[in-house]
């Protein structure tokens, strides 16, 4: 008997979609053997040389104009992207689609970004059967991800599933399952031979993440957390972005022995757990990383829109708090400094994640989709929990 095969689409407009398509794929073959996974950036995949064009101008407009990105997504935030918005798009960037999916032959799509999710949802329209899953990957429901070709959703929170049924959503094809992380953040690692292995000392640690892309925003606040770099340990997390991380290596502040500054890496789960305070952008995949771990954060500059709505979320569920000032700095650097203060916060917010989320359930609810679906007739693996 064939594998079933599950197709992940995504886009690379910022990282954290295809991360989370990423996390779902492994997630699933973590349960089940019987499942066969492909994740696809779509408009790259299928235009290699306009896609990254796209993309990049997307990147630089974040970089540099953060405030007009939050500007159009309040702008269009009530707005689905109509039927003509979707035709357009397939015929001008997506029009080979179609023979993607045929020659796949997937028994379940999952879209983990608002564009592929319109353009699937218009195939169906015109004819396509098969199930498709639609992974919102924020704490936030903009109308561009509604689509009534939707069979399920699957959600960060009560609050978003509120809000697509304000959109006309159906309640019961939203299920909340939390954004999924990879099987790397189900469980904690060895903290000893993470230390041997970046070559870092057991201190107190603040990692401080870039993104994928690594665009740090608030420099000056950054470079005011080297002044601490005798006392508490920083790695910085610069992504794919190499100019920057070439910056940092050559001003003499971030030349300490207790300083990190690395490239990519597919390891943020060790990292962060011997991290005793994580401060990054309020992605959403970083974000439910960070809360997987029971890591506090610090969210610095959240761009107007998803990031505020995620910044908002985390805030409020006491997973982290708003870095404003140098103050806010001195009072954590501080805190982790505190031993048994540090390890008590970390197991109230353990506690709290505990309450809030299980970083498998997302995998379990598309499988249990499937097997309702009579797609899957094997018996599962049992997630640990």
């Amino acid at each position: 008997m064939r594998k079933k095969r599950v197709l992940l689409l995504s886009e690379g407009f910022g990282t954290g979609h295809t991360q989370a398509a990423y996390a779902l794929a492994v997630g699933l073959r973590q349960l089940t053997q019987k499942i066969q996974t492909r994740v696809i950036e779509l408009g790259t995949f299928l235009n290699p040389v306009i896609g990254p064009l796209i993309l990049g101008a997307y990147r630089q407009t974040v970089a540099k104009k953060p405030q007009l990105v939050g500007k159009m997504y309040r702008a269009n935030y009530h707005k689905s992207l109509n039927r003509m918005t979707q035709f357009a798009l397939h015929r001008l960037f997506y029009n080979q689609v179609s023979d993607v999916i045929s020659q796949l032959k997937p028994d379940v799509i999952v879209c983990t970004h608002p564009i592929p999710n319109a353009v699937v949802s218009r195939l169906k329209r015109l004819g396509l059967d098969i199930p498709l899953y639609t992974l919102i990957t924020d704490y936030d429901a903009h109308a561009a991800w509604a689509n009534p070709e939707v069979n399920m959703y699957l959600v960060s929170t009560s609050t978003v599933k509120g809000k697509l049924i304000a959109q006309g959503v159906p309640e019961e094809r939203i299920e909340v399952t939390g954004i999924p992380v990879h099987p790397n953040f189900w469980h904690p690692h060895d903290r000893a031979e993470i230390l041997k292995q970046f070559d870092l000392k057991d201190m107190p640690t603040a990692l401080i993440m870039g993104g994928g892309w690594g665009l740090l925003y608030g420099e000056l606040l950054v470079e005011y957390m080297t002044s601490y770099a005798d006392n508490v340990q920083l790695i910085l997390c610069m992504g794919n972005n190499d100019k920057a991380r070439e910056k940092l290596l050559s001003d003499p502040r971030f030349q300490h022995p207790n300083v990190k500054v690395i490239g990519f890496t597919k390891e943020v789960s060790k990292l962060m757990d011997v991290s005793d305070l994580l401060i990054t952008k309020p992605g959403g995949m970083t974000c439910t990383e960070g809360m997987s771990k029971g890591i506090p954060m610090l969210f610095y500059e959240p761009i107007p829109g998803q990031e505020e709505e995620n910044a908002e979320y985390f805030v409020t569920h006491g997973f982290g708090e708003l870095m404003t000032s140098t103050e806010t700095i001195d009072r954590w650097f501080r805190l982790i400094q505190e031993p048994y203060a540090a390890d008590q916060h970390r197991g109230t917010l353990l506690a709290l994640r505990n309450a809030e989320y299980h970083p498998a359930k997302c995998s379990e609810a598309v499988l249990a989709l499937m097997e309702r679906g009579g797609l899957m007739q094997e018996e599962r693996v049992v997630a640990d929990e």
